[in-house]
This record gives C-alpha cells, structure tokens and sequence, in this order.
C-alpha cells in the first residue's frame, strides 16, 4: 500500500510542476501566439533569482514568490518593449529572434556565475509512508499548481482585465475600435506570463540543479505540453500536464528516467497524430 502512495505522490509532484513550467507559455503562446524560445531561460532566471536572493539573506519563500516573478516579469517587459512589439504575426520571426535570445541570457549567466551547479536546500521538511520517504513540499507545489489555476481562471473568467485580454486575443481590430490599445495589452500579457515562468522557476528551484543551461531541459516538454493541450489555456495546459507528467512519472519509477522520458515523447507524438488540434480542440472546445 506504502509504495502506490509514494508513487501517487510521485505522479502528483510530475503533474504539478508541468502544468507551472507550463503556464506562463501557454498565456504567451497560446493567446499571442509568439513561439518564445527563450521560455526555458526565463524559467533559469527565476531559478537564480531564488538563489541569489536566499544566499543574500532574503527570506526562502520571499525569494520563491516575490522576488522571482518580479525581477523576471520586469525583465519581460523590458524584452516585450525592445524586441517583442517588433515581432507580433511574425511566428518565424519571433522564433529565431527568441532563439538568439536565449544563448544572449545564457552566455551573460555563465560569464557572471560560471557553469557550476547551484541550488537552494528544499524549504519544507519530509516524511514517511511505511519505509518511503516524501517531502511536504511535494504537497505544496501541486497547492501552488491549484493556485495558480483558479487565480488565472478568475482573472481571464471574471475581471475586465481578463475580458479585455481575452477580446484583443481574438480580434485586435474590433478591440481598437472599441477604445482598447493592443499594444498595451499584448505588452501586459506578455510580461504576466514572464512574471509567472519565473514563479515557476523560483518555485522549482529547491528540487532542481541549477545551471545556467537548465532551461534547455524544460522547453521542448513545455512546448510539447502546450500544444499537446490545444487552445485552451487551463483546461489544455492542465489535461495535457495530466496527461505527460502522469506517463513520465510512472515510466520513470518503473524503469528509469531516461525511458520515462522516451515514453513522454511518444505519447506526445501519438497525442498529436490521433488528436492535430490538441486535447481540448476534442474534449474542451469553448472553454478557456
């Protein structure tokens, strides 16, 4: 019984940090339709802010859910202002752009921190089911994935920012007309889904090594996730994050985690092929 807890466990932790790594992308994605490249790295900084920030003495949570999202969040209107607004429709454009961007960040992390790995000491404690070891942290990253869901889904749902969005998203000109700038919400949305990319590397941080090159681990997976999930943002980011963390995890524990890895990939290949438009194109079409 012990060991399908922990594996349960397992699965809800694999679950859990998809769907965050995943999120901030599948605003930036899914609603601009600016195929970021540099998602991964911006995932990294958060994950140094954290580090910085802890080793300077600021409080480990503060670290994780202040100062993470805010310094990558400003970073990402900073990026949206100089290079981003230039590239809006240009899907090939923007990738490439993204690309050259991500080595950019790279390369100034190594030349700043060098390429050893750094790391922060997991904030909560542990414990046991039968003779398995767990972390309470486990636990407080799948609260932070609930979170985080009910908090976007409000916003988009319920507040006249969200609506707004949501509107621009879909028509830009009807919304111009209509006395809305476009280009202030494209640039808020863009740094919203930064700020939450870093959150997500800010809270991934305590459970992960931390390289300047870390983010080139999570890009293809959060890609992956994102368009295995379709247009929705929640409902498709959520069941596709369900969906590969639950087969990475399982995969993982009963065999090794590089076959975990291999059997994610194939379900993402055959998720695609059965499924073009994603899984909420089939299962969730209307719903955000």
């Amino acid at each position: 019984m012990a060991i399908y807890l922990i594996v349960a466990l397992d699965v809800l932790n694999g679950i859990a940090s998809l769907f965050l790594l995943c999120l901030g992308l599948a605003i930036i994605f899914g609603m601009m339709k600016i195929i970021n490249l540099a998602h991964g790295e911006f995932i990294m900084l958060g994950a140094y802010a954290t580090v910085i920030s802890a080793n300077a003495g600021v409080n480990i949570w503060i670290a994780m859910l202040v100062v993470a999202p805010l310094f990558v969040g400003i970073l990402g209107l900073v990026i949206e202002r100089c290079l981003i607004r230039f590239l809006y429709g240009r899907l090939v454009d923007s990738m490439l752009a993204t690309w050259g961007l991500s080595l950019l960040i790279i390369g100034i992390i190594t030349t700043i921190y060098g390429n050893t790995q750094q790391g922060v000491p997991t904030p909560l404690g542990g414990f046991s089911i039968g003779s398995y070891q767990s972390s309470y942290y486990t636990l407080f990253l799948a609260s932070m994935a609930i979170v985080m869901m009910a908090l976007v889904y409000g916003v988009m749902s319920y507040t006249r920012l969200g609506l707004i969005a949501r509107a621009t998203m879909q028509n830009p000109a009807m919304a111009a007309t209509l006395g809305v700038n476009p280009a202030r919400v494209y640039m808020s949305t863009f740094t919203v889904g930064a700020a939450i990319t870093g959150l997500a590397g800010g809270l991934l941080a305590p459970v992960s090594g931390i390289t300047p090159g870390m983010g080139g681990a999570y890009v293809a997976k959060a890609f992956m996730t994102v368009v295995g999930g379709g247009a929705a943002i929640l409902s498709g980011t959520m069941s596709a994050a369900s969906l590969f963390g639950a087969v990475n995890q399982i995969g993982a524990y009963f065999t090794t985690p590089v076959y975990g890895e291999v059997l994610v990939f194939t379900a993402a290949i055959v998720l695609i092929r059965l499924l073009p438009q994603g899984i909420s194109g089939r299962f969730f079409k209307g719903n955000l």
